[in-house]
């Protein structure tokens, strides 16, 4: 098996002795603000974010701590990716790490995509970032093509557009079918959830 692009070389990050230690919200927006210039992809963090904080609430029984750091994950997951593409997540990864950021933070971010950067999920809060992050995207793509956006929109045209191929290439969908499968969770239950969860995000 080749390894991944952008393996980042190991699957253990952080300090233990940092549990529990997370960047307030304010610092968070303020480093989302000064690493990603794009307005867009700003967006889909924080979709991200709203949507990982949502499920640990109301699906997980989270407290406000616990969910916060989900929301953390999700809000900060590709923040080097517009100015380090070639050292995606390992930038962001080095930053929380200097920072002394909760590992359980970072190894989120770090397994948001296993077959790019080589961490396989172990959480729960690992898996459903990435179960969330493809499918959250390829939403906000189909909402962004109808007059009256997420106003009206159905699961199933969402599913009927993941089987064209065409639409939204860029998202992938052998990365969906593997999130998927590692949560026992229906396609649709998830689709449903993101809709309800970042239509209003801004």
């Amino acid at each position: 098996m080749s390894t991944p692009i952008l393996s980042l070389g190991r699957s253990t990050f952080g300090d233990p002795a940092n549990k529990d230690r997370v960047l307030s919200r304010e610092q968070a927006y303020t480093l989302l603000e000064d690493w990603v210039p794009n307005e867009r992809l700003r967006l889909h963090m924080k979709q991200v974010g709203a949507v990982m904080r949502a499920w640990a609430m109301e699906r997980e029984g989270a407290d406000e701590r616990t969910a916060f750091k989900w929301e953390l994950a999700g809000l900060l997951h590709d923040a080097d990716w517009e100015k380090h593409p070639d050292a995606h997540c390992r930038i962001i990864i080095e930053h929380l790490e200097s920072l002394k950021i909760d590992p359980e933070v970072i190894h989120c971010i770090a397994s948001h995509g296993p077959k790019h950067f080589g961490v396989e999920p172990e959480t729960t809060m690992d898996k459903m970032i990435y179960v969330f992050d493809e499918l959250s995207g390829f939403i906000h793509a189909a909402a962004l093509i109808r007059p009256t956006r997420y106003e009206g929109m159905d699961v199933k045209s969402i599913t009927k557009k993941l089987k064209t191929p065409s639409f939204a290439a860029q998202v992938s969908r052998d990365d969906i079918n593997d999130a998927l499968s590692r949560v026992n969770i229906p396609l649709e239950e998830i689709i449903q959830f993101i809709i309800d969860h970042q239509k209003d995000v801004q």
